[in-house]
């Protein structure tokens, strides 16, 4: 895969960057989009593909691009379909970072450093182009207006940020809602990017991690009729432990 044109995880990232204060919007859920948009994009490259409501891999070739490739070996390594939601929902700690720092080095974004109350040292992303995330929005903007079935990428691009909560950072206030509306709406014109976008809502809404249920007592059989058990939960991420001294990035 070339680097000619950006990739799902870089727009969603830069749509999320607040241009006035180089914070994230969303920035807990961001990072959920963000393992859910490497997917979108391998799926693009032709990489994987769905299987009811699993990831399978069809190609294990490398696309290119050292993040999603790792992405793409990670899903190998599984061997068999993994469940959407048990991807996106396993520990993905420091991908917002990495991607901050390629979008620095690619020079769409720079960093400023600070301090927070004086003491703790912080570091915020600001973009250095503002036009690219106004034509990034500009797509999304276009699909909403005119009703027209986008493209793969913008249709994914939208179920991704509607997912991870970004249309009140995009359509804020009243005079927003009829738009954010139509971005949820827009997430039935990509099956990739709708099976993502609803595992990242069902991870933000503890779906994976429910107890597993219809699950006869101990010595006993299910019934010939009796429906099988759900998958036990794994790869709900775990909480990172920040000391006092943290280094506070983008948040």
């Amino acid at each position: 895969m070339g680097r000619s044109r950006r990739t799902i995880p870089e727009e969603l990232l830069l749509l999320a960057l607040d241009p006035t204060t180089g914070t994230t919007a969303q920035p807990q859920s961001l990072d959920l989009g963000l393992a859910g948009a490497q997917l979108v994009e391998l799926a693009l490259a032709g990489r994987i593909a769905p299987d009811g409501d699993r990831i399978a891999v069809v190609s294990p070739r490398p696309t290119g691009d050292p993040t999603l490739d790792c992405a793409l070996e990670l899903l190998r390594r599984r061997g068999a379909p993994v469940r959407a939601v048990h991807w996106i929902g396993g520990p993905r700690l420091g991908l917002r970072q990495t991607y901050l720092s390629h979008l620095e080095r690619c020079g769409m974004v720079h960093a400023v450093a600070g301090q927070m109350c004086g003491v703790l040292p912080t570091t915020r992303y600001q973009a250095t182009d503002t036009d690219i995330s106004r034509e990034i929005k500009a797509r999304l903007d276009s699909a909403i207006r005119t009703g027209v079935p986008p493209d793969p990428r913008t249709a994914a691009l939208a179920a991704l940020a509607h997912a991870v909560g970004l249309g009140k950072h995009l359509y804020p206030g009243n005079e927003g809602r009829s738009s954010r509306s139509r971005l949820r709406d827009l997430i039935r014109h990509d099956p990739m990017g709708g099976l993502v976008a609803h595992a990242v809502m069902d991870v933000q809404n503890g779906a994976v991690a429910q107890p597993r249920r219809n699950q006869p007592p101990a010595g006993r059989q299910a019934g010939p009729g009796a429906r099988p058990a759900p998958e036990p939960a794994r790869g709900v991420p775990a909480q990172p432990h920040r000391g006092p001294l943290a280094r506070v990035v983008a948040h």
